[in-house]
């Protein structure tokens, strides 16, 4: 019987740290922020209500959240929902950065090695792509009023701060969410962006042992009586 090919050491090492709850994490953190009853991780946005999608948008959002029960069919059908809307858009910044994000959350679908990293470095670069398309001529405003150069730089900001440290995307993802909360455009975004990059912020500063950062950002949140403030008032308590 042919065998597969084993793979490189450095790539099987590497593969080895790209597990289910690293990448589940990224997926609860880039999700959608419309309210929701179901209670979420720390730093997860607020997603859609079973039943609340009303454009096809959404409901492919909704499908990204049933992949945090480690549904492997939730997640290969949230992976054909964004190909398809970009297949209708492809000039959509905001639709290429989730498609790579979905297709990076494959790599939880697998137990080869050689898969994993495959299917999160082809994400990744769906979400290269997406933040090199974004410029002068990226529309103000994309789905649901959030501006579009924001959503798609939140997109990238999660993925890159939740994947493995190995794939050296930790500090782009620290300067993307920098530039999102000292954009011009960010202090006019809905109320529910924001309170979900306060609370991102919150989280990696915890991350990063910095407490007083951390309270000064979920403080924001619970100020603003977003739908996310039950989250951040759990987390002060962790503090």
């Amino acid at each position: 019987m042919p065998r597969q090919p084993a793979s490189p050491p450095t790539t099987r090492a590497a593969a080895a740290g790209l597990t289910s709850a690293t990448l589940l994490l990224a997926l609860a953190s880039l999700s959608i922020y419309l309210p929701e009853a179901a209670a979420q991780p720390p730093g997860a946005a607020v997603l859609p209500a079973a039943g609340a999608a009303s454009t096809p948008f959404e409901t492919a959002v909704v499908r990204f959240r049933h992949t945090a029960a480690g549904q492997s069919d939730a997640i290969d059908d949230a992976v054909r929902r964004f190909d398809a809307l970009l297949a209708q858009d492809p000039a959509d910044p905001v639709l290429r950065a989730y498609a790579g994000a979905a297709q990076a959350m494959r790599a939880t679908t697998t137990l080869l090695p050689w898969r994993k990293l495959g299917h999160a470095e082809d994400g990744l670069a769906q979400i290269d792509k997406a933040l090199a398309m974004l410029g002068s001529g990226t529309p103000a405003s994309g789905h649901r009023g959030v501006p579009s150069a924001l959503e798609t730089r939140f997109v990238a900001a999660n993925t890159f701060l939740a994947v493995p440290s190995f794939m050296n995307r930790g500090e782009r993802g620290r300067r993307l969410l920098e530039e999102i909360l000292t954009s011009p455009q960010f202090e006019t975004s809905p109320l529910d962006f924001r309170a979900a990059v306060w609370l991102r912020a919150g989280t990696l500063a915890v991350h990063d042992k910095r407490e007083a950062d951390a309270r000064r950002w979920f403080d924001k949140v619970v100020a603003s009586d977003a739908p996310q403030a039950a989250s951040a008032r759990s987390a002060l308590k962790g503090l």
